[in-house]
């Protein structure tokens, strides 16, 4: 009896060890995006553009406000996209612009995200005179023209710095994220947890921001990431018609409005700053949808 135990046993035990470990949630989202092969070739092409425009200015044998070479020169191999009007190499124009989009795309994401799951959460959650507050300012936010207005503030308050531009974006760029959070805040407002929160006595602060904003992370996370390809293309347009970003600060906007009168007899110094503009759009919208697809859990589930 007892060897037929230790049989039993040793068998049990075997089968249980031939059982997968369980995945934490961030494993399978991660193992799901991994798996997404259009984000993960745009994650790739984007990390190449973000490190080119930091590493290669440092070793890049032309500055950005160097003005010696030949005015309107064309593509070769001392200057592969030719030079301005002032003669400044059109390469180190294109990386400088770059950095700067990138650096007020990322800033307006961030400020855009934190104030929209800010009073998302809140209205989501408080419901009542707070939500219908909440609610009636982004939708009058949502009505008024979001490039005009940031083209007259930019232009009121900052002159055409890169981060007067990049408040002002964020100042209207709340609003979607802000719908989307009060949405999920309302149906997990209702879940056993956050009952179970309320009965041991925590406060509205710590149930918003400890218990419903972390199980929101997926839909912010998503968000987060299209908004800054929505911030670079906004941003480009306000550049574009010279209310954006301004002298001695610059953009890839910035750079295409200077050259644009180029278009037809040197378009290389128009095509460069605007490939660039548009990779970095499509690789980051191709991005959110992996996240999308990665934290969504109707889709395919992966094999444990």
């Amino acid at each position: 009896m007892a060897d037929l135990n230790s049989l039993l046993a040793s068998e049990t035990a075997t089968a249980e060890g031939t059982l997968p470990e369980p995945r934490s949630q961030g494993r399978l989202v991660l193992r799901k995006f991994l798996h997404h092969k259009l984000a993960m070739a745009s994650s790739a092409v984007l990390v190449l553009i973000v490190l080119l425009s930091i590493v290669l200015p440092l070793i890049w044998k032309h500055n950005y406000e160097d003005s010696s070479g030949p005015p309107f020169a064309k593509p070769s191999g001392d200057f592969p996209l030719g030079t301005t009007q002032v003669g400044k190499d059109m390469v180190s124009q294109v990386l400088r612009g770059t950095q700067y989009s990138l650096l007020i795309a990322l800033t307006v994401s961030i400020l855009a995200t934190v104030i929209g799951v800010v009073f998302g959460a809140v209205a989501g959650y408080l419901r009542g005179f707070s939500d219908s507050a909440i609610s009636r300012v982004t939708d009058l936010f949502l009505i008024i023209p979001q490039i005009a207005a940031a083209a007259i503030l930019a232009k009121v308050f900052g002159g055409g710095s890169w981060y007067i531009v990049a408040l002002v974006l964020a100042a209207f760029g709340w609003m979607q994220i802000a719908r989307i959070t009060r949405a999920e805040a309302m149906s997990l407002s209702q879940r056993e947890f956050v009952d179970a929160a309320r009965a041991s006595g925590a406060g509205t602060f710590r149930i918003i921001f400890k218990h419903l904003v972390p199980n929101m992370v997926g839909s912010i996370t998503v968000n987060a990431t299209l908004a800054v390809a929505q911030a670079v293309l906004a941003e480009a347009a306000l550049s574009f018609i010279g209310l954006g970003v301004q002298l001695p600060d610059t953009s890839l906007g910035r750079v295409i409005l200077e050259n644009y009168a180029q278009l037809q007899t040197r378009p290389a110094l128009f095509f460069g700053p605007f490939v660039v503009l548009v990779l970095i759009s499509l690789t980051i919208n191709f991005i959110g949808d992996g996240l999308r697809d990665a934290f969504d859990p109707r889709q395919r589930r992966m094999k444990a």
